[in-house]
C-alpha cells in the first residue's frame, strides 16, 4: 500500500557530502513519521535519523552535527543531508515510514535502499 523510492547515494571521498531523498506514495492517510536507517555489511540495521509530522528530529550520536534530516511541505518526501562523510558511514541507507494501522498497531515500510560509499 505504501511505496518508498530512494535516490542520491553514490561514491564520495571522506569529507564529502551527499543528499539522499525518499518519496512515499500510496495509501498514506496522514503525515507519517519517516526516517533513515543504514546497514553496513555484517552489521545490524541502525537508525540514523527520524522526523515527525511536526518536524521534530532525532539523530544518532554517530552522525549528529554532520547529518540533517528534513521533509517537504507535503510531508511525504524526506531528505538526509550528509556532510563531512567518513568511511564508517559506508552502508546501504534505507528510507523508513511508520504509519498507524489502527489503535494497536503501526506498520513499517521500507525503501529498496541506496548505497553510500565513502572512500579515498
Amino acid at each position: 500500500q505504501v511505496q518508498l523510492v530512494e535516490s542520491g547515494g553514490g561514491l564520495v571521498q571522506p569529507g564529502g557530502s551527499l543528499r539522499l531523498s525518499c518519496t512515499a506514495s500510496g495509501s498514506i492517510f496522514s503525515i507519517p513519521v519517516m526516517g533513515w536507517y543504514r546497514q553496513a555489511p555484517g552489521k545490524q540495521r541502525e537508525l540514523v535519523a527520524s522526523i515527525t509530522s511536526g518536524g521534530n528530529t532525532n539523530t544518532a550520536d554517530s552522525v549528529k552535527g554532520r547529518f540533517t534530516i528534513s521533509r517537504d511541505n507535503a510531508g511525504n518526501t524526506v531528505y538526509l543531508q550528509m556532510n563531512s562523510l567518513k568511511p564508517e558511514d559506508t552502508a546501504i541507507y534505507y528510507c523508513n515510514l511508520k504509519q498507524r494501522r489502527n489503535i494497536l498497531a503501526t506498520d513499517d515500510y521500507w525503501g529498496q535502499g541506496t548505497q553510500v560509499t565513502v572512500s579515498s
